[in-house]
């Protein structure tokens, strides 16, 4: 098989299961606090990226991190998972899930405005009016089928889905300035990051909760399939593509299958605002990304 098939395969299995999030997160919020979710889902990935960087023969790069990298890693698991997650999670408990989902991926757009004081990038001016366009997205889609009469969404759900957005992208333009490997920096921050929860599980009381077997199932299955096996399948792709582009470009597929997997499985309702918003937010981040390749 053609590396190219096999890069496409590889896209397409971490698409799907990246679509079956949304629902499995509404499923363990609806039987778990956020905390105590978000703590079993943190140490069941920190396990699987463990066991990543084990099997692809990178315990040596863990022994030989510096104590600045350590320190980095220290921050950036603060980020993420723990201020990251809190937050978009909070915002799933207060939204739809098509909502919820959809107005986070404004973050590829705000990614390029933190590239001035961190990366030193000049940013194009296209990437305004992509800024705009996004924030036209976002509130037809905050509208819920009515876009005449804005309010409908929980507002303080609509700022956390947002913030989360703008978190990511911080943390993925720290990111970018460690150079460690992939998957061994993100098993320190999140290992750094289980340490965080598990504190913050002790405060909250969540050792006392009553736990049942759907909602830790549902976590346990975020824990595996949003940051673990399907980080590894989305890096294999990326490294088998002859050019990331066409790779990249189908993670966009994934609102659309969870809208469907949310009205089936969950029962939301389908606003027809939220593909139509969604096309918004896409577009502008396909056409910023096409300026920025032009310009190189």
């Amino acid at each position: 098989m053609k590396k190219s098939s096999q890069a496409f395969i590889y896209a397409a299995l971490s698409v799907i299961l990246w679509g079956t999030i949304p629902t499995a997160f509404k499923i363990a919020l609806s039987e778990l606090s956020i905390v105590t979710m978000l703590g079993i889902t943190t140490i069941v990935s920190t396990v699987v990226l463990f066991l990543i960087v084990a099997t692809t023969g990178k315990l040596k790069q863990l022994r030989e991190m510096t104590g600045k990298e350590i320190m980095w890693s220290a921050l950036l698991g603060l980020i993420n998972p723990v201020g990251y997650y809190l937050m978009l999670l909070t915002a799933y408990s207060r939204l739809p899930g098509q909502v919820a989902q959809p107005i986070n991926m404004i973050w590829p757009i705000i990614l390029v405005f933190f590239s001035i004081p961190l990366l030193h990038q000049r940013i194009p001016s296209r990437s305004f009016i992509a800024l705009l366009i996004s924030l036209i997205g976002v509130y037809i889609i905050a509208s819920q089928g009515d876009p005449l009469h804005p309010g409908r969404s929980d507002t303080a759900g609509v700022v956390l889905a947002l913030v989360s957005g703008i978190l990511w992208a911080l943390y993925f333009v720290l990111n970018v300035r460690d150079r460690r490997d992939e998957a061994v920096k993100l098993f320190t921050n999140f290992l750094f990051g289980a340490f965080y929860l598990f504190i913050l599980m002790l405060f909250s009381g969540s050792f006392s909760e009553e736990i049942s077997i759907r909602g830790a199932a549902a976590s346990v299955y975020c824990g595996i399939f949003e940051m673990g096996i399907t980080f590894w399948l989305w890096l294999r792709a990326l490294q088998l593509a002859e050019t990331t582009d066409r790779v990249s470009n189908l993670i966009y597929f994934a609102p659309f299958i969870s809208m469907i997997l949310l009205h089936f499985i969950i029962g939301e309702p389908v606003y027809y605002t939220t593909p139509v918003g969604l096309l918004f937010i896409i577009g502008s981040v396909i056409c910023q990304n096409r300026g920025l390749r032009t310009k190189h």
